[in-house]
């Protein structure tokens, strides 16, 4: 095995396209869900968790003190729009696509199209349960940024099983 198969570090698969972090520092396809943090417009301290279930397309998206966006009502807000946006920018349109379960028709599905199709069915509006954990994984994610770079191993990564290797 080479050191970097038994390394603790997990592979991280190449945005599609790169992206700035400004807007929507945290995106992720996890738990049926596209799902990330959306800073605000308007409060640089504040912002927001926002999520479009796959399948029925519910949306929430809430403060990371679980207030309710103002524009989420009825219809997809701006956070929701970014957060897509920079979904299809980090995993690609099809990706993004096929993870929801989105038949966007035309050449190329793009962040508009994906949207378009899943607001044209009048999603519901979902519960913000699902806010603190994923505001919990981006406080993780930042805590990791302040480390030093090392090769050697992370003690919090370590349950991690080294790659290629048998259980």
């Amino acid at each position: 095995m080479s050191d970097g198969e038994r390394s603790s570090t997990a592979r991280v698969v190449p945005p599609a396209r790169p992206r700035k972090l400004a807007k929507v520092p945290f995106v992720e396809l996890a738990d049926r869900r596209v799902q990330g943090v959306v800073s605000s417009g308007s409060d640089i301290g504040r912002v927001y968790v926002s999520s479009v279930t796959a399948g029925t397309y519910a949306f929430a998206c809430s403060t990371n003190n679980n207030r309710p966006c103002g524009g989420a009502r009825g219809t997809y807000c701006n956070h929701i729009r970014a957060l897509l946006v920079e979904a299809v920018l980090q995993y690609g349109a099809e990706r993004v696509a096929r993870y929801l379960g989105v038949d966007a028709t035309g050449d190329e599905p793009t962040a508009q199209t994906l949207t378009t199709a899943m607001s044209g069915t009048r999603p519901p509006q979902g519960d913000t349960t699902a806010a603190a954990p994923v505001f919990s994984r981006f406080l993780r994610h930042l805590a990791y940024l302040e480390l030093d770079p090392t090769t050697v191993p992370v003690p919090e990564m370590q349950w991690f099983p080294p790659t290629r290797a048998v259980a």
